[in-house]
């Protein structure tokens, strides 16, 4: 780079707010430079220095190699040494002035300075750059001269030779007082042709504002003409004391990280100041007026003056102050400071209070500075002397602003500027208790609240002032800044909310019934607006609520809305947090039922619907087991107990098809195929003890559980429970289901009540003895059980039958039983008439047995003779074999040795059919076998005994042939192909 700083311009990590703001420090060239700077300029990062050699040097300071030097076209003993530079700041457009008053104009593309011959002979002072800063060309701009007049020019590079490169060149105003040292030009709104122009000379300061002319509307092209002719300017004028003094304008640099200037972003307000003999004229360049005419006077209004005697002493060689202070050099203006140089000395002042924030000698005694420079886009600050060069470095500069501001009392400015956490409390908490001071409680509430000072002194005030809402802000905001981790305190701060909020809905109840007795008194307007009040009220309560839910405990906020007896507000809160339990049981405890019920079809937790259900089913039963029945997941078990109340607060006046609690039952077994015996055994027992005597329902269901081979529910207990309440049937069929058939007759011909019903028409019979009968019946295959429970249902037919023609015709139901088996039941002193046929044709029927027994005794001694003659045939049977026939297991030749051939012509050999049968047959038989061979073939048994062995062995060997007898069936898990055969043998 072609500008190193010197050592110690570059340093790690420091803290600087411990730092001076300004620090000046020397740059260091990498070349030597034979002659001296007459003058420089830097705009957008371009270092332009001129020698007194005429030479100009551009530096790039973002390229480090990027140096043009430049020559003026003539030499110094022609034109004149330079005596200014004048640089836009975009840092495009340089115009040069000689001491001759040649001027000269180089484009930032070029390396070739075009004299501008329409400027000869002009010493050039000053140059309003034009607003927009273009830089293909520099539009139109303002030129003050030495000698008061200001001229109009729009100067646009060019090639060619002959052409001129100003477009035009127009006196357009004469100050009439010297020197016009400073100018600037901005554009006040979106309409480019309203514009300010500041103009100052060593004793006055002007500020022009007005429409100008439209480019091409004259014939020199002018548009400063119209607002210097048709304006009257606004005049601050100054004493003219002393000697000459410098004197000069200049303007704050462009905000920090601000995209470029342009028409469109000149709204924001910059900073001037005027440099005279008796100080530092400085103020804001306003761009609004109550009155746009005034706006110069207002803006001189608004201004002030830093003489120089603010300005700490110059001290002389030998340490003392000087008596008279010495005249200020040169100015600039930096974000928030005003730099002097004062006879090398460099002094920043804070132009908010005019605090001196840095004095520093800069310059060795006698050194003479060419001025200070500033970079407006880049914020950068230079301070040139004819051989050196100084970067003023800012470092932070606008640290101590917030506090200069809180202490102007500018309580919103300082906010912006303060940056850190401990700056942006004290601005809150100065801010808040200005605005507590001023009565604007609300607004102080919401600053407070983000600030650290003391809780209780803010909760304190605001309580003893009665502003309750500024109160309750205050509160919201410090909730909102409290860390999750303060448990205790969120909860506390959350708990005083709700408190604040009922209290506040009450009052505005309060009011809004109070103006509606009190219409005399008060008007309707105050109440109407009252009563928009409570809804955003409310609903800033609810936002709170589902807001902070986590923060509030629930039994402490129930008690506090309880005792401000606001039931919407405590109802919604229940609902935020999920405490249905305790909304259902608000509701019940009033006996508010359909409300209950609302919040309970929305739930899907069990335990709500098993706490409840007692009473709601004691009240809703219908509406409760419609919700009931849409719960899965539901245990039928345990709302056993509820359906027990509900029977027995409704037993009596709701029939079975209208009893909700069996109906819930019926929907669990039915649909939910609950196998749950206690949900079985509930429906028993609320069917067995009600009131009615129709049994269908109970009986109905008892046959739906056989009908299914399922028996969920306890028999025992059924038993009982029907036995208790005279449910004979449905004991009955128990007794059935249990196999307890005789029980079951016993019981249905015990309760048989023909005489009471009448049951007895015709040859009908009572229903119970009809039902023992059919009980009687259900054994089928077992005739004797059947015929004992016949008999007895025939004692109690008999014994009731005033006829027993008819008992005997009751009792041809039962083929088993004979007139043999009834006689032990007919009474002592009966007619033989009665039954004389009956016995007739049982003595019939007697003798047509007889005679089929005879006739099958002769079929069976018929049998037995064909079977002797069978028997004496077998002892002739023979086979005939083949020589050539082989064993159907060794497949030698079958006449080798003893064998035996069997009726389906499969032969064997002893031996080998030994061998197959004994693997087929059981290990007891297989041992028996080898007993036998091995004493026969010991020749140990002799005579009848041997032949007694020899004929056991061939019945265990030969009673059956092997391959075609029960033996092959049992062998049919054993594989075709043995581990020793070859499987070869098997191919196809």
């Amino acid at each position: 780079m072609s500008l190193e700083p010197s050592s110690g311009y570059a340093a790690g990590p420091r803290d600087d707010s411990q730092l001076p703001i300004f620090d000046v420090q020397k740059v260091q060239l990498r070349f030597d430079i034979s002659a001296d700077f007459v003058t420089a300029q830097v705009a957008n990062n371009v270092l332009i220095l001129a020698l007194s050699t005429g030479r100009i040097l551009r530096f790039d300071l973002d390229n480090a190699e990027d140096i043009d030097d430049i020559d003026l076209p003539k030499r110094p003993a022609e034109i004149g040494v330079i005596r200014r530079l004048f640089l836009d700041p975009s840092a495009s457009h340089l115009i040069i002035s000689t001491t001759l008053g040649e001027n000269f104009y180089l484009h930032s593309q070029s390396r070739q300075p075009k004299a501008l011959a329409g400027l000869k002979g002009v010493q050039i002072e000053s140059i309003a750059w034009n607003p927009s800063q273009p830089t293909a060309s520099t539009r139109e701009i303002l030129v003050g001269a030495a000698d008061g007049n200001v001229y109009e020019t729009y100067i646009e590079p060019t090639t060619e030779f002959y052409r001129r490169q100003e477009k035009f060149v127009r006196n357009v105003y004469n100050a009439q007082d010297g020197a016009v040292v400073g100018m600037y030009a901005d554009v006040l709104s979106s309409r480019p042709e309203t514009r300010r122009v500041m103009l100052a000379t060593a004793h006055k300061l002007l500020h022009f504002l007005g429409r100008t002319g439209r480019q091409g509307n004259e014939v020199s092209g002018s548009i400063y003409a119209k607002l210097f002719e048709g304006e009257t300017p606004a005049v601050y004028e100054v004493e003219r004391t002393g000697g000459p003094a410098p004197s000069s304008l200049v303007v704050s640099p462009d905000a920090p990280d601000s995209p470029p200037s342009t028409l469109d972003s000149q709204g924001v307000e910059r900073t001037y100041a005027w440099l005279i003999s008796q100080g530092i004229f400085y103020g804001q360049l306003i761009t609004s007026a109550a009155d746009p005419a005034v706006l110069g006077r207002q803006l001189f209004r608004e201004s002030r003056l830093l003489p120089p005697a603010k300005l700490p002493p110059v001290q002389t060689s030998g340490g003392r102050s000087r008596t008279q202070q010495p005249p200020i050099n040169s100015i600039i203006l930096t974000q928030h400071h005003v730099l002097a140089l004062v006879e090398g000395r460099l002094t920043g002042i804070n132009r908010l209070d005019e605090s001196v924030v840095y004095n520093q000698q800069v310059l060795d005694p006698g050194t003479s500075a060419l001025g200070l420079f500033a970079d407006h886009q880049k914020n950068t600050y230079w301070l040139f002397t004819s051989t050196e060069i100084f970067e003023i470095v800012v470092m932070d500069e606008a640290r101590d602003i917030w506090r200069v501001l809180l202490q102007q009392g500018k309580y919103e400015e300082a906010q912006t500027f303060a940056k850190t956490a401990e700056q942006k409390d004290a601005v809150a908490s100065m801010t808040g208790d200005h605005l507590i001071a001023l009565g604007k409680y609300s607004e102080a509430a919401v600053v407070l609240g983000k600030s650290t000072k003391a809780f209780e002194d803010v909760a304190l005030t605001l309580m003893d002032k009665g502003e309750q809402d500024a109160l309750r802000k205050y509160l919201l905001m410090k909730l909102g800044n409290l860390p999750k981790k303060a448990v205790m305190q969120r909860m506390m701060v959350a708990s005083w909310l709700v408190e604040l909020f009922m209290a506040k809905l009450n009052q505005l109840d309060d009011t809004i019934s109070t103006k509606a007795e009190l219409t005399t008194t008060q008007t309707t307007v105050s109440a109407a607006e009252t009563q928009k009040r409570l809804p955003g009220v409310r609903k800033e309560y609810q936002d709170f609520c589902t807001r902070n839910k986590s923060d509030l405990d629930p039994k402490t906020v129930y008690e506090i809305i309880s005792s401000h007896g606001r039931e919407e507000e405590l109802l919604f809160f229940a609902n935020v947090v999920g405490d249905f339990n305790y909304v259902v049981a608000y509701w019940v405890q009033r006996g508010r039922w359909q409300q209950a019920m609302a919040v309970l079809k929305k739930q899907t937790d069990p335990e709500m619907f098993y706490r409840y259900s007692s009473v709601l089913m004691a009240h809703v039963a219908v509406d409760l087991t419609e919700v009931l029945m849409r719960q899965p997941d539901l245990d039928a078990k345990k709302l056993i107990p509820a359906l027990l109340n509900y029977n027995k607060v409704s037993e009596g006046s709701v029939s079975l098809n209208q009893n909700q609690a069996v109906r819930y039952l019926l929907f669990c077994v039915n649909h939910a195929n609950s196998k749950e015996p206690a949900v079985h055994n509930t429906l028993i027992s609320l069917y067995a003890a009600h009131p009615s005597k129709e049994e269908s329902a109970l009986l109905g269901y008892l046959q739906t559980q056989a009908d299914l081979h399922q028996q969920h529910y306890d028999a025992d207990f059924a038993l009982r429970l029907c036995r208790g309440h005279r449910r004979v049937q449905s004991c009955v069929h128990i007794y059935c289901a249990m196999g307890r058939y005789a029980e079951a007759v016993e019981l249905a011909l015990k309760y048989d009540d023909d005489a009471e019903d009448g049951a007895d028409v015709g040859k009908g019979w009572g229903r119970y003895v009809e039902l023992a009968a059919d009980v009687a019946d259900r054994p089928g295959n077992d005739e004797a059980l059947r015929k004992k429970l016949w008999l007895k249902v025939a004692k109690k037919v008999i014994g009731q039958s005033k006829g027993i023609k008819s008992a005997i015709e009751f009792l041809k139901r039962c083929e088993s039983l004979r007139i043999e088996d009834l006689i032990p039941f007919f009474p002592d002193f009966v007619v033989i008439d009665d039954f004389k046929e009956e016995i007739c044709a049982a003595l019939e029927d007697y003798s047509r047995r007889i005679e089929e027994l005879k006739r099958e005794m002769d079929e069976s001694a018929s049998t037995a003779q064909h079977i002797k003659d069978d028997i004496k045939a077998l002892d002739q049977r023979y086979a005939i074999v083949e020589p050539g026939e082989r064993c159907w297991k060794c497949r030698l030749p079958l006449l080798m040795r003893q064998f035996f051939v069997f009726p389906c012509q499969h032969a064997f050999h002893a031996d080998c059919l030994g061998e197959m049968v004994m693997q087929s047959v059981g290990m007891g038989k297989e041992k028996r076998i080898r007993e036998l061979r091995s004493e026969i073939g010991r020749g140990v048994a002799m005579g009848k005994r041997r032949e007694g062995m020899v004929r056991e062995l061939d019945g265990l060997v030969a009673g059956a042939c092997v391959l075609c007898s029960e033996m092959a069936v049992r062998m049919i898990d054993e594989p075709f192909v043995t581990t020793g055969e070859d499987k070869g043998e098997w191919t196809v």
